[in-house]
């Protein structure tokens, strides 16, 4: 297994690198947190994304994508992170693709030709606390007539307002805290008895809180089998986690290079300060941290490409150590640019409020520590 990108790959990078720094660096950022977008991101910045094939990264060939695999759209998401580019990529083009693969032909056919498009966006609606604990689902799915009846609450749904299409998990079976009796349901965005509360996130993106009062859908709206949505549960939170992880990867190596181009022009007692052999230590210690989470993450991506069955430890090793990384290099920078810093004149300051809310996403650092340490028997 390469751990490094091959020549298309390196073709990939530097092309998302060019667009993101052109299309939709930190500046594109602030005019969207500035006027408040109610979605949070710009569609037609999404739909660029689809001119550029990022989209359909993760869908098959004969589907109409590109069929690549998690190391390309990892790719992508790094240089998201990079410059704080918003966009529904990661929930949509990564995650829910994950799970469409799991569907029927019918609801791949509905859903594909318009996120390859860049018209459609698509919605998790997973947590139901303030922490991510998939296995306390407690919405519960009813037989009702041909189909089921939702009933239930999800919070924190990122982009849910201006979805199109939501992915809900709930319990037909079971028992909350247990993976066994879920199921996941395709939820149009205006459908009967679902209402909405958008929030802004500390990074400006816009969730929702989302009411499910007895939500019809038919039994064609499940995605996999009835009871068994954990197995396919599973293959979207790696994909998301994994995805979640390479953005991370972009965010703290945006912040570092800001921080390592302050220290080699901000002067103090006569001299740069990147010269004080104190902050070249911790540079070089951040900088470390940063190049062992990349390799991490693109380890995890590459089990997941071939179907090692070690892509889930992986992956939870990936979300815990770009986590960790990431937040010591938007902490980093803070301290190194000084009090300046924490004035909104200077970037880094929403480098910092993004690794608040990636973390979160799809489970800390904590949260997946643990799950590498029960993976690993202890």
């Amino acid at each position: 297994m390469a751990m490094i990108l091959n020549d298309d790959q390196s073709m990939l990078k530097d092309s998302a690198r060019e667009f993101m720094k052109s299309e939709a660096p930190t500046t594109h950022f602030r005019e969207f947190r500035d006027k408040e977008c109610k979605d949070g991101f710009s569609h037609g910045l999404w739909k660029q994304f689809a001119e550029m094939g990022f989209t359909g990264i993760l869908i098959p060939e004969d589907e109409g994508g590109l069929g690549l695999g998690h190391v390309e759209a990892g790719i992508v998401l790094e240089e998201v992170g990079r410059n704080l580019s918003p966009s529904p990529f990661l929930t949509t083009s990564v995650a829910a693709v994950e799970a469409l693969k799991s569907a029927g032909k019918n609801m791949r056919e509905r859903w594909f030709p318009g996120i390859i498009s860049g018209e459609t966006v698509i919605g998790l609606a997973i947590d139901e606390s303030a922490k991510h604990r998939p296995a306390n689902t407690a919405c519960k799915a009813e037989r009702s007539g041909n189909g089921f009846k939702l009933t239930g609450a999800k919070q924190f749904v990122v982009q849910g307002a201006s979805s199109d299409m939501l992915i809900v998990a709930a319990r037909t079976a079971g028992s909350e805290g247990e993976t066994s009796g879920l199921t996941l349901f395709a939820v149009e965005k205006d459908a009967a008895g679902m209402s909405m509360d958008p929030v802004r996130l500390v990074d400006s993106a816009v969730a929702a809180h989302i009411d499910l009062n007895g939500v019809e859908v038919t039994a064609d709206a499940v995605i996999g089998e009835v009871d068994d949505g954990w197995s396919v549960l599973t293959k979207i939170l790696d994909a998301g986690r994994t995805g979640a992880a390479a953005e991370m990867v972009g965010v703290g190596s945006g912040a570092m290079d800001m921080t390592f181009d302050y220290l080699k022009q901000r002067k103090q007692f006569g001299k740069v300060i990147g010269e004080f052999q104190a902050l070249q230590h911790r540079a070089a210690h951040l900088y470390g941290e940063m190049e062992m989470a990349r390799s991490v993450v693109l380890k995890a991506q590459n089990f997941l490409d071939d179907g090692d069955e070690r892509g889930e430890l992986y992956t939870a090793a990936a979300k815990a150590k770009a986590g960790l990384a990431c937040n010591l290099s938007v902490r980093e920078g803070l301290q190194m640019h000084g009090g300046i810093g924490m004035t909104d004149e200077y970037d880094i300051g929403l480098y910092m409020k993004r690794d608040r809310a990636l973390n979160e996403f799809f489970g800390d650092a904590y949260f997946h520590a643990d799950r590498v340490a029960t993976m690993n028997g202890y």
